[in-house]
């Protein structure tokens, strides 16, 4: 996996781990089947980001961060999940190609990072992970950890800014 990190010709996703054994799609009902979200009286309208590749390896990887408990993540969780926020649907310690994310938001395909200690000393290997996402017409939104544990409420208002910003 280094040599695809390090490698900047690695980038796109003609490079992706194959799409078998990752889930692609939730279950759609009724309720959900509307192409758009309501923020703050605002719609915002999505399309599904389907079919990104994954590497099945890292499932494991993924369930053990799940269940980590990063006092951070579960803070942040404890506010979005089963659709407290706007009714959107997140998941969690997803895996995108080689990489596995914070929260992702797949019918906007929009990524949330949350940034603390654990990136320090990581600018070229976040730069590449960035770039790869891109790279698949994905968004990034970083929270800082310090937002998280001091002001939610921030936190929560500077996401739904981005949303509306960046999807109307």
């Amino acid at each position: 996996m280094s040599q695809f990190i390090n490698n900047p010709a690695n980038l796109g996703p003609q490079h992706s781990p194959p799409l078998e054994g990752c889930p692609q799609d939730g279950l759609v009902s009724n309720q959900e089947s509307k192409n758009y979200y309501v923020i703050n009286d605002v719609i915002v309208h999505h399309q599904p980001k389907l079919n990104l590749p994954c590497n099945i390896k890292l499932k494991d990887r993924a369930k053990s961060l799940r269940y980590a408990e990063n006092l951070t993540e579960v803070l942040f969780w404890m506010q979005i999940t089963k659709r407290r926020f706007h009714k959107i649907d997140f998941d969690r310690q997803r895996i995108i190609g080689n990489y596995i994310v914070d929260f992702y938001i797949k019918k906007l395909g929009l990524i949330i990072e949350i940034d603390g200690s654990s990136h320090d000393d990581k600018e070229f290997y976040d730069q590449a992970r960035e770039a790869y996402f891109i790279s698949l017409g994905l968004k990034i939104y970083r929270i800082s950890v310090d937002d998280v544990m001091k002001n939610m409420d921030f936190a929560l208002i500077g996401l739904e800014n981005y949303i509306i910003d960046e999807y109307t």
